[in-house]
């Protein structure tokens, strides 16, 4: 399983404390954009990474597993002291997504790389499409939760800085949305995506949490299941340092950016930007799945 590969008759060789430094750039800009655009930093860092750069696919998704979790631990405390990231929605999710993870990364670990690089490149390229398609509500309107949602007390208020106002929320549909977790941690595990792409529709579009509160705990859950699905990759070998610590760095210091900046800046701006960016690197990624 080599780390990377060069480019036959290439001129040039990279040295190797040139992917480092390239990388955590790279990934500072990328926590920036993956925290304001409610996606998390691993299913931008997977495909980029896998489509632009030459290492091997199973280093990657191992890295991109620990560039998430880095993500969403440095922005999740700053998310809990605003009142956009919520402990009793976040814990069940988590739970879910946790178990079904660790399924998702042992099967994902188990097929060849072009079989991974090619499906990754469709779920990306399916991601990029759900996310042009889905359309996102600030404040959905529940007027009350189910039971289950009252048993596990499911609800809060923050305050909205650009309205001044204090938002209440709760959430409904509980089990609905819990049942998607299931799938949602599989494929986390399976591509090291993290999994913010799908967690914020889940809580906000089925659920029923305002937006930001949905971006916020979801930053929370991915603090918890990719912990979990990590484990696997690194008990098999795949996770590489020099991949891994710059990558990290930077996604923390460029979340931690991020954070401050989600209450101030547009939200469908940055969410375009993503768009485009999830697209190119779904297209590379299939590309380099069937050898071209």
């Amino acid at each position: 399983m080599p780390l990377c590969a060069a480019a036959p008759g290439a001129a040039f060789v990279m040295p190797w404390w040139g992917w480092p430094i390239i990388l955590f750039v790279f990934t500072f800009l990328l926590g920036i954009v993956a925290v304001l655009g409610g996606v998390g930093g691993g299913v931008l860092f997977v495909p980029m990474v896998t489509s632009f750069f030459p290492f091997h696919i199973d280093f990657v998704r191992g890295a991109g597993l620990l560039v998430a979790l880095a993500g969403a631990l440095s922005a999740s405390p700053s998310l809990i002291r605003k009142g956009l990231a919520n402990f009793r929605l976040a814990l069940p999710a988590a739970l879910i997504a946790s178990v079904s993870s660790i399924a998702g990364a042992i099967v994902g670990l188990a097929l060849p790389g072009n079989v991974v690089q090619l499906a990754l490149g469709i779920s990306i390229f399916g991601i990029a499409m759900i996310m042009i398609v889905t359309k996102r509500s600030e404040y959905p309107d529940v007027k009350k939760g189910n039971p289950l949602t009252k048993i596990l007390s499911i609800g809060s208020s923050y305050h909205e800085h650009a309205e001044e106002r204090t938002v209440e929320w709760t959430v409904h549909r509980t089990r609905r949305g819990f049942l998607l977790f299931v799938l949602i941690g599989f494929l986390a595990g399976m591509f090291g995506l993290g999994a913010g792409w799908a967690n914020v529709p889940v809580l906000n579009l089925i659920m029923g949490a305002p937006l930001k509160v949905a971006v916020g705990t979801s930053m929370f859950i991915l603090s918890i299941t990719d912990t979990t699905a990590a484990w696997v990759y690194l008990n098999r070998g795949a996770i590489l340092p020099m991949l891994a610590v710059p990558s990290i760095i930077g996604m923390m210091l460029g979340a931690k950016v991020g954070a401050y900046l989600l209450p101030k800046v547009n939200a469908k701006v940055v969410r375009g930007i993503v768009i485009v960016m999830l697209i190119a690197a779904g297209v590379r990624s299939m590309l380099k799945g069937i050898g071209i």
